[in-house]
C-alpha cells in the first residue's frame, strides 16, 4: 500500500507526543504539531510530518533547544526583535505572530523580527491566528543555503518563502504561501523518495546546468530562483528571495545568506556566524486603520468571486485563487484522513517505537 491514511486528530496527537518526549513544553509541542499537521492537511507533504525526523535530528545534535526562553531584545512601539533563545522555530514563528497581533491591536500594526531560531515549517502556519481576528498578516523566513543567485552557481540563499493572508467574509481567506524559488526544496525531497525525476527548470548541477536529478543538491547542485533562468526573469525571484533574507536575517541579527544554519543533513554546519540562528519576520495590520472590517471582507468576497469565476484557458478546468486548492483539500482531509507516503509512514513508526508512544502501532 503506497499511502497510509491517518486521522488528523491522531496525527496531531502523535506529533505533539513526540515533541513532549523530546523535552519540549506543552505549548511548544502543541504549536509544533499544529503547524506540521496543517501542512499535511493543505497537501504540502514536504513540510508536514515528513519533516519530523529532521527536527529530532537537530534536537539530538543540540542544534534546537527544548524549553527555550524567548525574550524581546529590542522594542519600539509597533516593532520588536524577538530572541528565540535557540528554540523551536515551529513554535517561535507563532509566538512572534502573537506579539505582532498584540502590537497591532494597540498601534494598528505590528512588526516582529526573530533571531536565534530554527526551521519554522510552512509560513502559512503562523498567520492563522491573525486571520481569525480579521487582520491582514504575513510571515517570512530564511532557510538553508541551497539556492544560487540569478545567473550564478554558488548556493547563497534559501528558498526563503513569503506568505500573505487576507480575511474574507463568506469565502475562504486569500492565502499566498510561496517559495521565492521555482519550487520549495521539499518538492525535490518528495521526488527523491518516490524515485521520479524533477522537471527541467527546478534545479541545476554544480556547473549551473539544468538537471532532472532530484538528488542533485546532495551532489553539489543548487536550486534556482523563481523564473528558472535569466531569459525568464529569474532576477525577480532572486530579488524577492534577497528581500526575505534581508528582513529575516540582516535586520533581525540572525544569520543570513550562506551562513544560515542548514536543516538538510547533507550540508555541513557552517562554523562562521554573522548572527544568531535562523531568522523570521512577521507583520500584522488592523483593517480598521483603512476601512471598517465588514466593508473590507465584503469587498474581498467580491474580489474572490470575480477571480475564482474567471474563464479558464484551454485544458484548464478552473481558475483558483491563491490558497483555495489547499483550503478545499484541507476540508476533504479533515473528513477522510491524511494520506502518508509509505516511506514516511515507516519513519514515523520508527519514531513511535523510539519514544515508546504506542500511538501508531
Amino acid at each position: 500500500m503506497e499511502y497510509k491514511i491517518i486521522a488528523e486528530k491522531k496525527l496531531n496527537h502523535f506529533i505533539e507526543s513526540t515533541f513532549l518526549a523530546l523535552g519540549f513544553s506543552q505549548e511548544e509541542s502543541s504549536n509544533a504539531a499544529r503547524v506540521l499537521v496543517l501542512s499535511d492537511l493543505r497537501g504540502i507533504e514536504s513540510h508536514g510530518c515528513a519533516r519530523l525526523h529532521g527536527y529530532i535530528r537537530l534536537v539530538d545534535a543540540g542544534k534546537i533547544k527544548p524549553k527555550a526562553n524567548p525574550f524581546v531584545e529590542r522594542e519600539k512601539f509597533s516593532t520588536a526583535t524577538l530572541n528565540a533563545d535557540g528554540g523551536l522555530g515551529l513554535h517561535m514563528g507563532t509566538k512572534a505572530m502573537e506579539l505582532a497581533i498584540e502590537k497591532a491591536e494597540k498601534y494598528g500594526s505590528g512588526w516582529v523580527a526573530v533571531k536565534n531560531s530554527s526551521h519554522f515549517g510552512v509560513a502559512v502556519g503562523h498567520i492563522m491566528k491573525a486571520l481569525e481576528k480579521g487582520m491582514i498578516a504575513f510571515s517570512l523566513t530564511n532557510a538553508s543555503p541551497l539556492v544560487a543567485p540569478a545567473g550564478g552557481k554558488e548556493r547563497l540563499l534559501g528558498t526563503n518563502p513569503i506568505c500573505y493572508g487576507f480575511p474574507a467574509h463568506n469565502k475562504s481567506p486569500f492565502i499566498l504561501d510561496m517559495a521565492t524559488t521555482v519550487v520549495a526544496n521539499g518538492k525535490l525531497e518528495v521526488a527523491a523518495r518516490k524515485g521520479v525525476e524533477i522537471p527541467l527548470g527546478y534545479a541545476q548541477n554544480k556547473e549551473g546546468e539544468p538537471t532532472t536529478n532530484p538528488k542533485i543538491l546532495a551532489e553539489g547542485g543548487s536550486m534556482v530562483p523563481l523564473g528558472s533562468d535569466l531569459e525568464h526573469s529569474s532576477y525577480k525571484g532572486y530579488g524577492l528571495g534577497s528581500v526575505v533574507d534581508i528582513l529575516t536575517g540582516v535586520l533581525s541579527g540572525a544569520n543570513f545568506g550562506p551562513w544560515v544554519p542548514p536543516f538538510v543533513p547533507f550540508l555541513n554546519q557552517i562554523e562562521e556566524n554573522v548572527g544568531e540562528g535562523i531568522g523570521h519576520f512577521v507583520g500584522v495590520w488592523q483593517v480598521e486603520g483603512f476601512m471598517d472590517l465588514p466593508q473590507f471582507t465584503a469587498r474581498m468576497d467580491k474580489w474572490i468571486e470575480r477571480f475564482a469565476g474567471s474563464k479558464p484557458a484551454n485544458g484548464v478546468d478552473k481558475v483558483f485563487i491563491p490558497g483555495e486548492k489547499e483550503y478545499l483539500l484541507s476540508l476533504e482531509r479533515q473528513k477522510n484522513g491524511i494520506p502518508i507516503y509509505h516511506k514516511v509512514w515507516e519513519n514515523l513508526v520508527e519514531i513511535d517505537q523510539r519514544f515508546s508512544l504506542n500511538i501508531l502501532i
